[in-house]
């Protein structure tokens, strides 16, 4: 016993390093997945020839909103089934839900205008006015705003800035200068709104109160940031780029802390924080899958095929699973950027484990 008790006194201070130790690592970052186990299980028809943009997944109503040219398609996100629509939004760009006002709001890039609807019924509300080709929209729930970011048209004067909408009632509260093209924002639930700035390659931090640009940081070595999500825990921004680049933007301080690798031609990025995965979805026909290993490293997983043209996405929270708009076109003509939408081809990409 003696002995035993002497032998502890002498390797204590080891036992503590090896205790200290065997902590740190038990609080250090798991390491990545060989692989994420995503894959194509469904893709869903969707009646309509027209184009889209953005969708948007109501986790909690179970609900994902397509926009689909000058309407927009309400589906059942877990039996799949189309249950509404929501007519004349022209030129829909993206889809905002207030849940806790029981509203929905459609940015109609071809009207200069705010569709919204009631989340029961699906009837329009009302209309509100905004400056040219308002693009994505977003809901503020601290403040109970809605803000649409207005693209503008080449050749017309107007748009590159942010249209401030009173969430309850639909009166215009103001308009923020964007400085360029804003592409996807992210909300942190604070009042503070993060908006990608296409023309400057820039994130910009808005008061949602005050209706100021309080930051503009650049993204270096990201250009043209379009989709944005976050992580609203360990307040870090995703911004997905052109040249196969994600910039992960400390949202305190703008310092873009890593820059994983994607795929070619994104256009949106999601953030599940019960995985801890990233998706950044591109027009080459690959969801990029990365896990955050901690605040501030990433490692990139997989490159999961879906279908080319699947440049923008929605993620179920609840689910885990992402949809992802698609369709097939022919081969472009003479002077044509994209060719003609096949007929009957467009749907709704279905990935999950």
């Amino acid at each position: 016993m003696r002995k035993r008790s002497a032998a502890l006194v002498v390797l204590g201070p080891l036992s503590v390093a090896f205790v200290l130790c065997a902590g740190l690592m038990s609080r250090a970052a798991a390491p990545a997945p060989a692989s994420s186990g995503y894959h194509v299980v469904k893709t869903v028809s969707v009646p309509g020839d027209t184009g889209w943009d953005y969708l948007y997944v109501d986790s909690a109503a179970h609900r994902v909103y397509i926009s689909h040219g000058d309407h927009t398609v309400v589906m059942d996100a877990d039996s799949f089934a189309i249950v509404g629509d929501i007519p004349d939004t022209k030129g829909v760009h993206g889809i905002a839900i207030a849940s806790d006002l029981g509203r929905g709001f459609t940015s109609n890039g071809a009207t200069n205008d705010v569709t919204i609807f009631d989340l029961k019924t699906l009837k329009t509300i009302g209309n509100v006015k905004t400056d040219v080709n308002p693009d994505a929209i977003l809901y503020e729930p601290v403040t109970k705003r809605v803000f649409t970011f207005n693209g503008g048209r080449r050749n017309t004067p107007g748009g590159k800035n942010s249209t401030a909408i009173n969430a309850a009632d639909g009166s215009v509260l103001g308009t923020i200068d964007m400085g360029g093209k804003p592409e996807f924002a992210a909300a942190d639930g604070k009042g503070g709104v993060y908006v990608n700035n296409e023309d400057t390659s820039e994130l910009y931090h808005v008061d949602a109160q005050s209706l100021k640009v309080l930051h503009h940081w650049p993204l270096a070595p990201c250009k043209s940031p379009s989709g944005l999500a976050m992580d609203v825990k360990n307040r870090r921004l995703f911004s997905v780029c052109d040249e196969n680049v994600m910039a992960v933007v400390n949202a305190d301080t703008g310092a873009v802390v890593a820059t994983p690798k994607i795929c070619d031609g994104p256009d949106a990025a999601g953030f599940d924080p019960a995985t801890g995965y990233l998706f950044a979805s591109c027009g080459d026909g690959n969801l990029t899958v990365i896990h955050q290993d901690s605040p501030d490293k990433y490692t990139v997983v997989e490159n999961v095929p879906t279908k080319r043209s699947a440049r923008t996405m929605g993620l179920d929270l609840r689910t885990h699973t992402v949809f992802l708009p698609a369709a097939e076109f022919d081969a472009p003509a003479a002077g044509e950027r994209r060719g003609k939408m096949k007929p009957g081809s467009f749907g709704i990409v279905v990935v999950s484990k």
